[in-house]
């Protein structure tokens, strides 16, 4: 089951496209308020693509499908890329599949968490 949340209310500005790692340095402030680590190093983001429009394409998943937070974090994520320069939208498509689990988590996230790298 996808949950699609669209943001897309400005015109494409010309500029060049972010890379994967410069959006992902973006969602690096996003943190998970139950486990206090930024969504990325705990594995929560899938795929993150800037499109030829513009907009930026998110797939994500939560750490449970009843986690709280999740509409909080869905906000937080468009409202982050939002304010970078060249994105004129956000569309974050929640995913379950494949199920978050630890072995998702980043080397930096298991260490944070004390886990075995």
């Amino acid at each position: 089951m996808n949950q699609k949340h669209d943001e897309s209310d400005q015109d494409p500005a010309a500029s060049s496209k972010l890379t994967r790692e410069d959006m992902l340095d973006v969602l690096r402030n996003v943190i998970d308020p139950d486990l206090q680590m930024n969504i990325v190093d705990l594995g929560l983001v899938y795929e993150v693509e800037h499109l030829d429009d513009g907009r930026v394409a998110v797939k994500m998943t939560l750490t449970t499908p009843h986690c709280p937070y999740g509409p909080a974090l869905i906000a937080e994520v468009k409202a982050m890329l939002m304010m970078v320069r060249g994105v004129a939208g956000v569309q974050v498509d929640l995913v379950w599949d494949p199920p978050w689990g630890t072995d998702r988590l980043t080397e930096e996230g298991r260490l944070a968490l004390g886990l075995d790298i």
